[in-house]
């Protein structure tokens, strides 16, 4: 893992191995960070969102060799804002339910959970997805996608 500040003193960046532990590790970082900004309303939505944002750029995204995938947390009105970026171009597809896949349901629950999400062009090659949660948000409907700038 790899850290640094972002142009907001308290934007948290962290750069990740494509491999399936990053997420716990993530998570934890994630978990300590919302602590700090005073955010633990919002906790468990925000660690399921991370987990499958970044769960799906680690099955899916072919990010090249010496690559990392790239996560940024930075606070916003009474919520947060988590982005996954990674080095693919392929966009993202929010699936139709199956009761009988065991995959597949990641984009549907950041889309039940978060108030916003998207995917957006980032400099370089790839795209990054992110979601935005407020505390008034939580627990509320958030089944409809809302577009915000990136």
């Amino acid at each position: 893992m790899d850290s640094s500040a972002g142009a907001n003193d308290r934007e948290v960046i962290r750069r990740w191995a494509r491999h399936p532990r990053s997420v716990p590790l993530a998570r934890a970082e994630l978990r300590k960070t919302l602590a700090e900004w005073g955010l633990p309303q919002i906790e468990d939505a925000a660690l399921l969102v991370l987990s499958e944002l970044l769960t799906n750029a680690v099955r899916h995204a072919r990010v090249s060799p010496g690559r990392e995938i790239e996560t940024r947390c930075r606070p916003v009105s009474d919520g947060v804002r988590i982005e996954v970026h990674d080095t693919a171009d392929e966009r993202p597809v929010m699936r139709s339910l199956d009761a009988e896949a065991v995959s597949g349901r990641g984009l549907s629950l950041v889309a039940a959970v978060a108030d916003r999400w998207d995917v957006s062009d980032r400099t370089g090659p790839g795209k990054a997805v992110w979601a935005v949660l407020t505390v008034a948000g939580a627990g509320g409907d958030h089944s409809v996608r809302q577009q915000e700038g990136s």
